[in-house]
């Protein structure tokens, strides 16, 4: 491991003990960063306070790539969800990992058509105990072609000069 990027907000426990092991061995660790260069590529971290709760605090990234753009939502709720909505432009994302699973406590329709997804991308293990994703999530999705890992296994998408293609592997 080259470097470590925590959320914002304060570290529990356990980050306190991987800081210290990290401080040991000598590896670079930030918080709360704005922005990371990969080669040609930025993601900018769309974290700006301490929300009080890991949900929210949990890392929501942006990036565009061959002139796509991505919005990693991580497990971000429906007030984490307005105020990306006040501080940055998100507009026709092409692909949105949707927020905390499909939980009830993401996706908002005010959020889901701002950012207006042509794809959205849902991890959730089959059968699970929360019954994620959430009906009332599908159908705020319902004008974006939806992923799910529960259905579709994983999901791979590949960009090259000339576009994408989004493959599945059933599980």
């Amino acid at each position: 491991v080259g470097q470590v990027i925590f959320n914002c907000g304060s570290n529990n426990d356990l980050e306190n003990e991987l800081i210290k092991i990290l401080e040991k061995k000598n590896i670079k660790y930030y918080s709360c960063i704005k922005e990371l260069n990969i080669d040609d590529n930025k993601l900018y971290f769309l974290n700006n306070k301490d929300y009080g709760n890991e949900n929210d605090n949990s890392s929501v990234i942006y990036t565009e790539l061959n002139n796509n753009k991505f919005l990693f939502m991580g497990d971000a709720g429906t007030q984490r969800e307005k105020d990306i909505l006040e501080k940055y432009n998100l507009k026709d994302i092409d692909f949105l990992k949707v927020g905390h699973h499909g939980s009830n406590t993401s996706s908002s329709e005010l959020f889901i058509n701002s950012i207006n997804p042509n794809y959205s991308l849902i991890s959730v293990g089959k059968n699970n105990r929360y019954g994620h994703p959430k009906d009332s999530v599908l159908d705020v999705l319902k004008n974006s072609k939806v992923y799910r890992t529960d259905l579709d296994g994983s999901i791979e998408i590949r960009l090259n000069k000339n576009g994408y293609k989004i493959g599945t592997c059933n599980p």
